[in-house]
């Protein structure tokens, strides 16, 4: 790898047949999955109805589960809102419940449980139409930025670029979904925000990418299309890492400490980040390569000069 000079050394592209077995693998997993068991849609997706409670001291989140638990209300999401005196409890449909029935209930056995001193500060309901609309308007809002995406990419780079972009964004976001189809994590409106942002956090790491092939097809002379893809990989290798790496101390410490609320945000945007970072490297790259990409289709086209006229003066 003469080409390289002072970067690393590492044979990507040489590997690029076994990762793509082993992106194969994970997407089967993942789309088996979530045609099998689908996702544990949230209360913002599937309806419900959500109570804030305000309490005279501190409030123990697990021990309001319990009682909500044995009160029949096992999936009930439960968590601190605004200060540890204020609790939010979002639970899901329950037939033969009606709103009023069903907030009373679950004040009575959290009164029990606190020894009296609740405020019940609101109580309001998420009909399941509303939960279909965000279901259908959330994934038209994913297509709607994957053809931006790739309109984008297209007028910066070329088409062939712009296919192997949407295949990497397609693969970390089916990846990110089959995560919490797998563990049945509660997929509600933050995690589909970070669904999203994965989106763009992947796209970035890829035009870095693609910017350095681009450049080096033009200035390299030599070398065959996997070397100077390989090239530009190592070339732009610290800036990724130092990218994935501290954007991941940041995730780490929001998913241990930011609290439950922000725990599905904080594990989308964890797990789209270790696969964005994979995939700007083997299946944005590889998707490249195997379109054929040539340094002909990279070469800027020449202006033809009004010229000849210059040529004509005496």
């Amino acid at each position: 790898m003469h080409l390289l000079g002072k970067a690393p050394h590492f044979d990507f592209m040489g590997r690029r047949r076994l990762a793509l077995m082993f992106s194969a693998a994970l997407l089967v997993l993942s789309l088996g999955s979530l045609g099998v068991r689908g996702l544990s849609l949230g209360i913002d997706f599937t309806g419900g109805t959500l109570i804030e409670l305000g309490y005279q001291q501190s409030a123990e989140l697990e021990g309001i589960r319990e009682v909500l638990k044995a009160d029949g209300f096992p999936g009930a999401t439960v968590q601190h809102f605004g200060t540890t005196r204020e609790v939010l409890i979002r639970i899901a449909p329950r037939e033969g419940l009606s709103k009023a029935e069903l907030s009373s209930r679950v004040v009575r056995g959290l009164e029990a449980q606190s020894g009296g001193g609740l405020d019940l500060r609101r109580v309001e309901f998420v009909g399941p139409q509303v939960g279909e609309e965000l279901t259908e308007d959330g994934g038209l809002a994913m297509l709607i930025a994957l053809f931006g995406i790739m309109l984008y990419v297209w007028m910066r780079f070329e088409y062939r670029f712009a296919l192997g972009a949407v295949a990497a964004l397609t693969h970390d976001v089916i990846l990110t979904l089959g995560l919490f189809s797998v563990l049945g994590l509660d997929f509600d409106l933050t995690v589909l925000a970070a669904v999203l942002a994965v989106i763009g956090y992947s796209l970035n790491d890829t035009v870095v990418v693609y910017d350095r092939v681009r450049e080096n097809f033009r200035k390299l002379r030599k070398g065959e299309p996997v070397e100077i893809v390989n090239v530009s990989l190592n070339q732009t290798l610290a800036r990724t890492l130092t990218t994935s790496l501290t954007t991941l101390l940041v995730l780490v410490a929001l998913f241990f400490l930011g609290g439950e609320l922000i725990h599905g945000f904080a594990t989308a945007l964890i797990a789209g980040v270790v696969v964005g970072t994979y995939s700007s490297i083997y299946v944005a790259s590889t998707s490249v390569l195997a379109l054929g990409i040539s340094k002909a289709d990279l070469m800027p086209v020449k202006k033809e000069v009004e010229g000849e006229e210059v040529d004509a003066r005496p």
